[in-house]
């Protein structure tokens, strides 16, 4: 199972799921919930991280999508001829002589090398990082929308040792839409460790 694209949310009323998607669909569907009366409590959660999203649902529908932040990167500024439009953004890094040495020998100079030596620790070394941040996820999701349900001490630990089948017997009377957003987290979780090892 892939991981939930970074800009993707959940909403729920109570425990019954509102929407998923992009924020800005989600955002809609939750204040026509509100308008129609909706009780709570509305929980919006990041698909990536499953941190809570606040939103202030105060006016119309064009207010609240108003106050929104932005979904798009940051405007680019006036860059000089031949500068790469990749959404660079220009930091000062501190090397030592020796280091800035190496780097004026290698071709592309030294800021396309040290975008390549990112990128490469980016897709090596990051899978024990991977796990844990969706095994986090998880846990997140399940504290705030599972924490007071028969069984939750139990599943929680069935969910980290990695008990894909006494898991889901731990989690079967709980609120369907709960219920399977948490088997997906969970899944998508058990993959990255797996990949990890």
């Amino acid at each position: 199972m892939s991981s939930p694209d970074k800009h993707s949310c959940t909403a729920f009323d109570r425990q019954q799921l509102i929407a998923s998607g992009k924020l800005v669909d989600v955002v809609r569907a939750v204040k026509r919930a509100i308008d129609a009366g909706a009780v709570g409590p509305l929980l919006i959660f990041d698909d990536h991280s499953s941190r809570q999203i606040e939103i202030d649902f105060r006016g119309s529908v064009d207010d609240v999508l108003a106050r929104l932040p932005p979904d798009a990167p940051p405007a680019e500024s006036a860059r000089g001829p031949g500068r790469p439009k990749l959404g660079v953004v220009p930091r000062e890094v501190t090397l030592l002589p020796r280091h800035w040495d190496w780097l004026g020998q290698q071709p592309g100079g030294a800021s396309a090398v040290l975008r390549r030596l990112v990128e490469q620790a980016l897709r090596g070394n990051d899978a024990p990082e991977r796990a844990r941040q969706a095994m986090e996820s998880v846990d997140r999701f399940m504290q705030v929308m599972a924490g007071d349900l028969p069984g939750y001490e139990e599943a929680s630990r069935a969910l980290y040792r990695g008990e894909r089948k006494r898991f889901g017997t731990l989690t079967a009377a709980w609120p369907q839409d709960v219920r399977h957003h948490l088997l997906q987290l969970a899944a998508i979780a058990w993959d990255e460790q797996k990949d990890a090892c």
